[in-house]
């Protein structure tokens, strides 16, 4: 049976965020919510939240398009208008604070289960893989896009009040205490740690202090809840004992609860392998590219087969997922050149994994890479990109661009170390420029990786790509 919408009036919002309605009428029922004026619709509370730009700048626009109404801050709030008239005003001691709250509110009394997960590479394609293998079981909400911070998971969980049975969650991070609030939040009932990587790095002295503040998912735990890890990640399995709930683990060890064997890897056509789990074993098929893609389908197996999914449904559903846009989409365009789009983000490690799936990929009459500079890696960047410079080499690359400053550069100059050509690698400052020389040298029959950081905008590389060989 279908789970009843939760209708939120004004005076439960006051409540829940410890405000006060100070105009419109308190019974008035909320539609949706919005923090951006420009994407807010007829209907929405608008939230005044006070960051690079003070929200409250914003209200009475938001009025005028339409909102039903608006919180803000105590001492920020519009001129006061008599109670009972529209819209409705709720004013409160903070904004960010006040939205965290509601979100915890509806959390709790959707009666939804959630799935949260935390780790350095991978949290999308898990949380969409999660969300694709229970949705022919259950209403399913997730984050839309990258929608995984302090302001955006909120406002993600506000969804459950359409009346899913489970929401699915990244919780997103680049300092410690982050992970620590999310959790605060969202209660998560099973809790999923994917790896620890590099990503990050920037920001931290060490991956050790990367997988303390990613350990911050165990907070607030209660006694039923679970704890989905990773068994090959040695990082996370020396802090797994804080976990006062069941865990389960996934991986290719051996001793993982959900397995995986017999892996093959089948280039840019994904990964075919075994998954056997305590109730039995089963054959499947992704079209998800390279080793970090098989954690992340073990890892969401782990949460089906939790939440009592058919191991024989879920294969099904593994044969077709898609990854989410720029995450490793697999581009054939029509005058023959195929482009892998990892234009989203990147990091040393998803780096290497990538570089992987070229080099085991023998179709291709050729084989080239664009690669942006890799950000958030502090004092190891030059020497992390070097190490991904020698990798490209030794993928049997045949033209390497690098872009970005002085890292993507040191990445360039290691692949001429390892043994590629020095005309067939080339570094350029821009996506643009990026662009005019790697569309010089494509023909038909070629295969090409585009992957950087997202400030590096190498995904207008693959948009000049498809335009030109559309």
């Amino acid at each position: 049976m279908a789970r009843a919408p939760l209708m939120l009036t004004a005076a439960m919002i006051a409540t829940a965020t410890g405000g006060t309605v100070t105009a419109g009428d308190a019974q008035a029922v909320v539609n949706g919510f919005s923090i951006d004026s420009r994407t807010l619709e007829a209907g929405d509370v608008f939230f005044a939240i006070v960051a690079a730009r003070d929200g409250h700048e914003f209200v009475e626009a938001s009025i005028q398009k339409g909102a039903a109404g608006a919180v803000v801050h105590t001492t920020k709030g519009p001129a006061r208008r008599r109670a009972g008239t529209d819209p409705v005003i709720i004013q409160v001691a903070d904004t960010t604070t006040a939205l965290q709250d509601l979100a915890r509110f509806v959390r709790r009394e959707s009666g939804a289960r959630v799935v949260a997960i935390t780790g350095s590479a991978g949290k999308t394609t898990t949380k969409e893989t999660i969300a694709e293998f229970l949705a022919g079981t259950y209403r399913v909400a997730r984050n839309k896009g990258n929608l995984n911070n302090h302001l955006g998971l909120p406002l993600s969980l506000l969804e459950l009040r359409h009346g899913d049975d489970l929401a699915v969650m990244e919780l997103g991070m680049n300092h410690a205490d982050e992970i620590r609030l999310l959790v605060s939040v969202a209660e998560p009932d099973v809790r999923v740690w994917t790896n620890v990587g590099d990503a990050h790095l920037g920001h931290f002295e060490s991956r050790d202090a990367i997988a303390d503040a990613k350990a911050e998912i165990f907070e607030g735990a209660r006694p039923g809840d679970v704890l989905i890890c990773n068994a090959d990640d040695p990082l996370i399995m020396a802090r797994v004992g804080a976990f006062g709930g069941r865990r389960i683990t996934f991986g290719l060890t051996a001793d993982a609860d959900v397995r995986g064997a017999a892996v093959q890897d089948l280039g840019i056509d994904g990964t075919r392998l075994t998954v056997h789990t305590r109730d039995g074993e089963a054959a499947v098929h992704t079209p998800l590219l390279g080793a970090g893609n098989v954690s992340n389908l073990l890892a969401a197996v782990a949460v089906a087969t939790h939440f009592g999914v058919p191991l024989h449904e879920i294969a099904e559903r593994a044969r077709h997922l898609q990854p989410a846009a720029h995450r490793g989409a697999v581009l054939r365009t029509p005058h023959g050149v195929t482009v892998v789009d990892d234009s989203y983000n990147s990091s040393p490690t998803a780096l290497q994994q990538a570089l992987g799936v070229l080099a085991r990929e023998t179709r291709a009459t050729r084989k080239a890479a664009v690669l942006g500079e890799m950000l958030e890696l502090g004092d190891q960047s030059p020497e992390l990109h070097r190490a991904c410079g020698a990798e490209a080499a030794a993928a049997g690359l045949h033209r390497l661009i690098a872009v970005g400053g002085d890292a993507a550069q040191a990445l360039a100059e290691a692949a001429v170390c390892g043994g590629m050509p020095k005309d067939s690698v080339t570094w350029t400052a821009s996506s643009g420029a990026a662009s005019d020389v790697i569309l010089a040298w494509l023909r038909s029959g070629d295969l090409v990786l585009v992957k950087g950081s997202r400030g590096i905008g190498t995904d207008a590389v693959v948009s000049r790509i498809i335009e030109e060989f559309s």
